[in-house]
């Protein structure tokens, strides 16, 4: 393990194929990535888990529980006591890929909420070919929201923006059926007028309006903000829709004789195109607004997934993203 990096706290439980791949991605992480690594689970489930120290919790959160009465009732579960490791002090970031909803009560319950923040919201980067990312948030913590909440994931987006990715006055829009004005539901509506009367000035940001779906990976906007539910429908959209491109480009070369007979030539040339669009090398998304480092994967995760998603989550601890948002929320 390097010493100069930061300690990521791994819920070895949660996920579709806990323990097995998590401790595999964690195990992969340290050995050929140098990360340094606290696994937090049961003990006698978790198999050989090599030089890792193991903080033991005798509970699991199910994928499939209602997360306030889990979170409330499993007080020994995996990823309530990685919530505590993280705000003791243990380690510098959560990461989980269990269910989102406990994963995000957890960090309430245990790290706190930002002052001024009304709700955390998951901020998911949007691959833009030749440019930064296009922040998009909310992608799954609240299924319904109000108008002001994202005012305040426009506010937290434009921080990770800044942060992660050097922009120095992010553009932000609403996500919605068409940018002319007027366009989309209630709550869109609500949101595109608070966003024109917002001083967007005041936290060095730039409003530029409507956002459709095509745009998103564009970079028409830096920051673009949608309800918890629409943003997961998009995010999982694009997924698989890059799922069945890779499979159909696959397809196409093996059914080519040509093509095969260049297989290498066409892999060095194609894979960089894979790897700018393929959600697994990011492997996780930051939960923006609570006082810790918190960060939700795909409970399908496999364990090079993982591994790539604590490497994401040293990263991003590294950032002092809760002390720009707190700075950010008190003068705003």
């Amino acid at each position: 393990m390097t010493a100069n990096k930061l300690t990521i706290v791994v819920d070895a439980m949660g996920g579709d194929d806990a323990p097995g791949s998590i401790v595999a991605g964690a195990r992969l992480a340290v050995e050929r990535d140098g990360q340094q690594v606290i696994l937090v689970g049961d003990p006698d489930r978790m198999g050989d888990t090599g030089d890792l120290e193991v903080i033991p919790a005798s509970q699991v959160i199910e994928m499939g529980a209602e997360p306030a009465s889990a979170v409330r009732r499993l007080k020994d579960s995996s990823i309530i006591r990685a919530a505590e490791a993280v705000r003791d002090g243990r380690g510098a970031a959560l990461l989980s890929a269990g269910n989102t909803g406990a994963a995000m009560a957890a960090s309430l319950l245990r790290m706190g909420r930002i002052r001024g923040v009304a709700r955390p919201a998951i901020a998911v980067p949007y691959p833009v070919p030749g440019s930064t990312p296009t922040i998009v948030l909310d992608c799954g913590a609240n299924a319904e929201c109000s108008a002001d909440w994202l005012v305040q994931f426009a506010v937290l987006g434009i921080v990770y923006s800044r942060a992660r990715y050097g922009v120095s006055r992010p553009r932000v829009g609403v996500l919605t059926i068409g940018e002319e004005e007027g366009k989309g539901n209630k709550l869109v509506k609500e949101v595109c007028a608070l966003f024109d009367a917002y001083n967007w000035d005041a936290v060095d940001a730039q409003h530029v309006g409507n956002i459709e779906g095509r745009d998103l990976l564009h970079g028409t906007a830096d920051v673009v903000v949608t309800d918890g539910f629409t943003g997961n429908v998009v995010l999982k959209s694009l997924e698989g829709a890059f799922a069945v491109f890779e499979q159909s480009v696959n397809e196409a070369f093996a059914a080519s004789s040509a093509l095969k007979e260049q297989s290498s030539t066409i892999a060095s040339t194609v894979q960089p195109v894979y790897d700018r669009f393929d959600p697994t090398l990011a492997g996780a998304a930051v939960l923006l607004g609570v006082r810790g480092t918190s960060l939700i994967s795909h409970g399908s995760s496999s364990p090079a997934t993982i591994a790539h998603a604590i490497g994401t989550a040293e990263s991003i601890a590294s950032l002092d993203l809760i002390g720009k948002i707190r700075d950010t929320f008190r003068e705003t």
